[in-house]
């Protein structure tokens, strides 16, 4: 088991989870970020974190976004580490509570 970044944080991309996170397991795309599930040790400190509810236990992965498993596996192998809280997107608080953002995700 591993945590996930799923659909709410594109184009929010909020950054308060890196912060915490003991083993760096978090990496940065252009409008979402992605864990790493070989290097999450399942510590559960990033995902209350999260001011848009986007992080959660690979086990409690709804259907809809079981996508977001292989998502985080293949783009956390691509994009940057990120260790840092970064300021968040100027138009963040727009896309939050905005559902189906999948066909926004910038790989």
């Amino acid at each position: 088991m591993a945590f996930v970044v799923t659909e709410s944080c594109i184009k929010c991309k909020y950054t308060d989870c890196v912060e915490v996170c003991p083993v760096n397991c978090f990496y940065e795309g252009p409008n979402m970020l992605a864990i790493n599930p070989d290097e999450c040790i399942d510590c559960a400190l990033c995902e209350p974190e999260c001011p848009v509810n986007a992080i959660m236990s690979s086990d409690d992965v709804p259907a809809e976004q079981e996508q977001f498993l292989k998502i985080n596996a293949e783009l956390s192998k691509v994009w940057p580490n990120i260790t840092e809280k970064k300021p968040a997107p100027a138009d963040a608080d727009e896309w939050k509570d905005t559902p189906n953002k999948l066909q926004y995700l910038k790989k």
